[in-house]
């Protein structure tokens, strides 16, 4: 029985030179399996001059790829096919100078930041870790890392330094600095006096808009390093961009802000440790309802949406600075960055988060008066449903049992109610049977 191509078979009629790239396409992958002389079902129809290709087709894998290739000969009701085997390579394979990689039941011709990523992946380094040419002490901000060097110890996570470690023992610990004095670009990027020259999206632009997305009001950009990019942009919310509501306990005012700024931070954080230089920088939009958080850079491969909402293993795209921030105390530990978060958000009284991959990168939005009185007055919905909101968002949770009580209606006429709301996805359904309640679900919100 036939097997479909897949990841690590490639069937093909008869031998063009061309299918060499798909030699490199499997090298640089899993390995995998070309046959000559077999249509796209897998069914063997014989391959022409199957001699003369025995006798070439070796040397030339090897003059065109520089790897040696098992390449078999088998017959089946006297048709001939050639079986060529490739195996997996940790080092890259190239043909005519370009990089291919098997993806799916594709090849896949890698370019810019796509073969970075595929040679740094090859070496076993992050994007962070390459180092920069020209780059010397002279382009590293001294405070910045006095600054780092404080907190560390008064976490204790770098024990091997102490107040009087001079800055480029410091770097050397972190491995910001390799061996050979040469400077990484994790370095510049957290403490350089001006990551910007060199990485020119190595910022975070501010924007308060109105009611919609085209309605600017005020923006602003924050250029600094890495290690203090969080706590500028913060002390710059705080200052202009996020209002705070004034409570009076006593004689005493109490302004907390909209937000818990601590899960402001800790998504900044995640941003700086997870983002793509070179595409564009960190985004911060301030809406009367909400603030979102948006960093260019997806999700690593074996990480989905849903596992951030559990403890998960943390794959940081840029390794050495994620280490900078954990050892200068900045996060508290690997993979918790995101139930973090949400624990700051449900503490403060806030709906949870919601967190999507959007155009190549992940946004965060926090959400602070969401389903207000505007909202709803537009929606179509009656009235059961709009007061519903309103005492969930009051009371955290309905029941069916509330609802029923709150109306007086019948057990039909309360499920369908309720039903439509979870289809509209305003209501998320959580527990069975006589356990279950509602609570609000973000992601019916439309903005």
């Amino acid at each position: 029985k036939n097997m479909p191509e897949q990841q690590n078979i490639e069937w093909k009629q008869s031998w063009r030179d061309e299918y060499l790239q798909w030699i490199s396409g499997f090298a640089n992958a899993n390995g995998g399996v070309l046959y000559v002389g077999k249509d796209d079902n897998g069914n063997v129809v014989g391959v022409d001059k199957y001699k003369k290709l025995m006798d070439e087709l070796p040397n030339k894998i090897k003059d065109t790829t520089g790897i040696v290739c098992d390449v078999n000969l088998h017959e089946e009701n006297d048709n001939y096919f050639i079986e060529i085997a490739v195996e997996s390579f940790s080092s890259p394979v190239s043909y005519k100078g370009k990089f291919y990689l098997r993806s799916g039941s594709t090849n896949q011709l890698l370019n810019s930041t796509a073969l970075e990523d595929f040679l740094l992946k090859k070496k076993n380094l992050t994007w962070d870790a390459v180092t920069m040419d020209n780059a010397s002490i002279e382009d590293i901000n001294l405070e910045a890392v006095e600054s780092f060097k404080k907190k560390a110890i008064d976490t204790g996570r770098l024990p091997s330094i102490g107040y009087d470690t001079d800055t480029e023992t410091v770097l050397r610990k972190l491995e910001l600095v390799n061996q050979s004095g040469r400077y990484t670009r994790a370095a510049l990027l957290l403490f350089g006096k001006n990551p910007q020259r060199y990485y020119t999206t190595a910022y975070l632009k501010i924007g308060k808009f109105g009611n919609s997305p085209s309605d600017l009001i005020t923006q602003d950009v924050v250029e600094t390093n890495a290690f203090e990019l969080a706590d500028k942009t913060l002390e710059l919310l705080n200052s202009k961009y996020i209002f705070r509501n004034i409570k009076y306990e006593g004689l005493s005012r109490k302004e907390p802000p909209e937000y818990p700024y601590d899960a402001i931070r800790e998504i900044l954080f995640n941003a700086i440790i997870h983002k793509k230089y070179g595409i564009s920088p960190i985004t911060v939009k301030v809406y009367n309802d909400r603030i979102s958080i948006s960093n260019f850079g997806e999700l690593p491969e074996s990480l989905t949406l849903d596992d951030l909402w559990k403890d998960h293993r943390s794959i940081p795209r840029n390794r050495l600075m994620a280490n900078v921030f954990y050892k200068g105390g900045h996060i508290e530990a690997w993979g918790r960055g995101t139930l973090k978060i949400i624990e700051e958000c449900k503490n403060y009284g806030l709906l949870e988060p919601l967190i999507e991959e959007r155009q190549g990168g992940v946004t965060v939005t926090l959400f602070k008066d969401i389903y207000n009185e505007h909202y709803l007055s537009k929606l179509d919905l009656n009235e059961r449903q709009v007061k519903a909101i309103r005492y969930i968002k009051e009371n955290k949770v309905i029941t069916n049992k509330t609802y029923r009580e709150m109306f007086d209606i019948t057990d039909r006429t309360v499920l369908r109610d309720i039903e439509e709301l979870v289809e509209f996805k305003m209501f998320k359904k959580i527990g069975n049977g006589r356990a279950t309640k509602y609570v609000i679900n973000v992601e019916g919100y439309e903005y």
